[in-house]
């Protein structure tokens, strides 16, 4: 096996995956990797490939540089990667056009308002939410109905769900419309273009085993299992999300009795299920022995606590609701199998550091001088520049957004 870094720019992880392995003459398994990244960026991560010489890695760098991938850093390993397998992720972002909203103080600057907005993020965190990337924003359908229907073990329901198209008329979407209107795999795998790689994937299966329970459940496990996974866990997100909300709402930012709390300060991924939880308890309240940092609310699953105050219920309903019981977290059918695990209700960036973008000039970072003492003082519509690292599973749009109280 050899590892390497590797550069992806408007990519999703698994069309990436894939690009490689058609030019390395192997299969997509054979790949190893931490976690999923964004389409809409230029990221880079660490890969494991079993079976292939760095002397083969080398030879196809040239070749994929014309389709916006880079590797480097190549190197003899010898384990796979498994998800979840990382500290986290630093990021570089470039805000254009920054302005004040219109409801700020009148009398602040636009340097005092970044400073400001920026130091309380660093003292007091943001909510941990799942950020709008991981459900897919926009979407007529988004990829935790495609779980909910999952889990519920309606894999037709669930197929049809992935291939609703979006509006336009573009080369996928006509791809997809025809098969909602005509369930002809065959014909819709020679619209679907390419670059479609899971898309692709379910075709070939349904055109080799029909469109039935049988076929459909052989379409989803010709995904990878990283892949299968994530619809499943884009649902066990938006369950996360609304519990935050709801504890957020009921009990603010306080530490109260019958929350859950990591002893360990939670750091790793979300995917880490075995982390040692306590119940706290009216003594612990009163002593004030855990702080807000370290609470964890449960991802549901078929091994975790929930905590024992108004949470438990609003878990429960909530799960009966979209029809599940709190023990269906396993589905034999297409090998998935959904422990749950815990997830810190805060998260805090990094080395977070900015500077202003003003003309050809770079100011310094703010954080090394007093404010007023800026040579070049923002304009209304400049570029701030910002850089920060999160613990694994914390999204960069949520930090933004609470940075810049709005959407992003």
């Amino acid at each position: 096996m050899n590892a390497k870094h590797f550069t992806q720019v408007n990519m999703e992880t698994l069309d990436a995956v894939a690009c490689l392995a058609s030019e390395l003459g192997v299969v997509p398994s054979d790949f190893s990797y931490a976690g999923i990244k964004d389409k809409k960026a230029i990221t880079s991560q660490t890969m494991v490939v079993k079976d292939v010489t760095i002397n083969r890695l080398k030879a196809i760098q040239s070749s994929i540089q014309n389709k916006d991938l880079k590797i480097y850093n190549l190197r003899p390993a010898t384990q796979h990667l498994q998800i979840g397998q990382l500290k986290g992720n630093h990021f570089s972002i470039i805000l254009r056009n920054v302005s004040k909203c219109l409801e700020d103080d009148p009398e602040a600057s636009l340097t005092e308002r970044v400073f400001d907005a920026i130091e309380n993020i660093k003292e007091k965190g943001f909510v941990n939410y799942y950020g709008p990337q991981r459900f897919g924003l926009g979407q007529n359908v988004q990829t935790d109905q495609i779980g909910l229907a999952l889990l519920k073990q309606n894999l037709v329901k669930a197929l049809h769900l992935f291939f609703t198209p979006e509006e336009g008329n573009d080369p996928v979407n006509k791809a997809k419309r025809h098969f909602i209107h005509t369930e002809d795999a065959k014909a819709t795998l020679a619209l679907m273009p390419k670059y479609k790689t899971r898309e692709r994937l379910v075709l070939r299966a349904l055109n080799r085993y029909g469109n039935g329970h049988e076929g459909c459940t052989r379409a989803w496990l010709s995904l990878p299992h990283n892949m299968r996974i994530l619809y499943i866990h884009s649902y066990c997100s938006k369950i996360w999300n609304e519990a935050a909300s709801f504890r957020l709402k009921t009990y603010g930012m306080n530490v109260v009795e019958g929350d859950l709390v990591s002893c360990d300060r939670l750091e790793q991924d979300d995917s880490s299920q075995n982390n040692h939880v306590h119940v706290v308890t009216a003594k612990d309240v009163e002593s004030s022995t855990y702080s807000i940092d370290q609470v964890v609310l449960p991802m549901p699953g078929y091994s975790i606590r929930y905590p024992c105050n108004k949470l438990s219920s609003w878990y429960q309903e909530a799960l009966v609701q979209d029809g599940l019981e709190m023990s269906r977290f396993r589905i034999p059918a297409l090998q998935l199998n959904v422990p749950g695990c815990y997830r810190a209700l805060l998260a805090r960036p990094h080395e977070l550091v900015y500077w202003w973008l003003g003309g050809e000039e770079e100011l310094c970072a703010k954080e090394d001088f007093a404010i007023g003492e800026s040579k070049l003082p923002p304009k209304t519509g400049e570029a701030l520049s910002l850089s920060f690292s999160l613990n694994s599973s914390s999204y960069a749009t949520v930090c933004l957004r609470e940075i810049m109280k709005c959407s992003v």
